[in-house]
């Protein structure tokens, strides 16, 4: 048995870049490490963006499969967040 928890779906259909890129992003930091991150697309240049992003920020792209009017692009977090990159956005939070 794996104890892996199962792929979670981030359905990003309506939005367009580069929020469909950011809220990826976001949701990835938020998982643990080798968990897996289903995004749902419907804008095409996203089904490119999102991936090629995405693994300049050092996570794994496993595939980009079209599905009707959509694209399911799969990722695995291999990656943590730059700890600069994070403090700024903390503080931005917060402040």
């Amino acid at each position: 048995m794996s104890d892996r928890a199962p792929p979670e779906t981030l359905d990003l259909s309506g939005e367009v870049c580069p929020y469909t890129f950011v809220r990826a992003k976001l949701r990835l930091e938020e998982l643990p490490l080798g968990a897996e991150l289903h995004i749902l697309v419907d804008h095409a240049p996203a089904a490119e963006n999102v991936p090629r992003s995405l693994a300049a920020e050092g996570q794994e792209v496993v595939s980009v499969a079209p599905e009707g009017a959509r694209w399911r692009i799969v990722a695995i977090k291999r990656s943590e967040p730059h700890l600069m990159a994070k403090r700024r956005f903390d503080a931005m939070k917060s402040g």
